[in-house]
């Protein structure tokens, strides 16, 4: 090849790639602008400060897990394309540990944040807080973590116990 034609490709390399960039590379713009409205930008605590009101439990989330979230995470929710969401509670000191949110996370609360921030891929902060608290009830259900008819609220979230709780430790001293 020609030293020209090396320039030229190199050239067209470089400016198609900017040309692409510009026009479609927006991924995250709308997630964006939703995430700073009020009514979604909520930090929500270990504790359940900031959940918003609202209800759900384990029979509601079936059926919108196998509208909403089974496409991605497989029927049962043990995974297909997207990472298992449920299974494997107490592999983590085995051979092979796996990370799932009943297996792993620390605090349901924050099973509820991540759905309501995240979930469905295609479309964030597109669920209601009913929604989240009835797909929540449904995914720590699975590994009976609560029982089918527990309705799951601003109050009782947090009183959820996960398998993992002790697994983590505080970076920040007691206060006291």
């Amino acid at each position: 090849m020609s030293m020209a034609f090396k320039l030229f490709l190199l050239l067209f390399i470089l400016s198609h790639n900017a040309y692409a960039e510009a026009l479609y590379q927006h991924l995250g713009n709308k997630a964006q602008a939703l995430s700073q409205q009020l009514q979604y930008n909520l930090t929500i605590s270990p504790d359940g400060q900031g959940l918003p009101i609202g209800k759900g439990n384990a029979t509601q989330g079936a059926k919108l897990f196998k509208q909403q979230c089974s496409s991605c995470h497989g029927p049962a929710g043990i995974g297909a394309s997207a990472e298992p969401l449920v299974g494997e509670v107490g592999s983590l000191r085995s051979n092979y540990p796996e990370k799932t949110v009943n297996s792993y996370w620390p605090y349901a609360t924050t099973l509820f944040d991540y759905i309501r921030r995240a979930m469905p891929i295609d479309a964030p902060f597109s669920l209601t807080a009913d929604e989240v608290y009835a797909l929540s009830a449904y995914i720590l259900n699975q590994d009976d973590i609560i029982a089918n008819d527990v309705e799951l609220n601003e109050e009782t979230l947090p009183k959820v116990i996960m398998p993992n709780i002790d697994g983590f430790i505080s970076f920040y001293p007691d206060p006291n």
